[in-house]
């Protein structure tokens, strides 16, 4: 039986983390935290909390980014600046490749264009500066942003402009599996 760790935000705890290990078989042990990754330094705690959990997993498959582009506050500023999110993810990538070789990071996935504090300019410019970066470091990328922007009003909830429907659930899901199949 092969170990999968599924980390991440809220894309993955009530998102494609709901269908990944149905579609993966009885093949596949699933591993993922009940609670929410959110921003990129509580990741990093998680990585230490649930340590025992990721030993021996053979693919660790990570999102993060919604939580860190928001601008929660009143002056505007991004809950984690560029450059903490870049220092902070290559540390959870680090961590994450000393467990096991093979580590995908999905890219933040966009938001509805009037979502109240997140911006696609700026989740694509995260994108854009972690994503080489990683690539550098062996990491494999699953381009979740590209696959939600071909119909985001097909894939994200109206009502929330951020969480995936039912519909992006399944798609994102389906490319999850997809990519850590290509480990065998």
């Amino acid at each position: 039986m092969k170990k999968i760790a599924l980390l991440g935000d809220s894309v993955r705890l009530f998102g494609y983390g709901t269908k990944v290990p149905a579609l993966l078989g009885e093949e596949y042990e699933v591993y993922q935290p009940q609670e929410n990754c959110r921003f990129v330094k509580n990741t990093l705690r998680m990585v230490f909390d649930h340590a025992e959990e990721l030993k021996g997993c053979e693919v660790i498959h990570w999102n993060n980014g919604l939580w860190d582009v928001s601008r929660l506050f009143e002056d505007g500023e991004l809950f984690t600046s560029d450059r903490e999110y870049l220092e902070n993810m290559l540390r959870v990538a680090t961590l994450l490749k000393k467990i096991t070789p093979n580590v995908i990071f999905a890219t933040t996935t966009p938001v509805l264009e009037k979502h109240p504090h997140n911006d696609n300019a700026d989740i694509d410019r995260f994108n854009a500066i972690l994503v080489p970066k990683l690539q550098e470091m062996g990491i494999v990328i699953n381009d979740l942003n590209s696959l939600v922007k071909q119909d985001p009003k097909k894939y994200i909830r109206s009502d929330d402009m951020i969480h995936l429907t039912d519909e992006g659930i399944d798609a994102c899901a389906e490319q999850v599996v997809k990519y850590i199949k290509a480990f065998e």
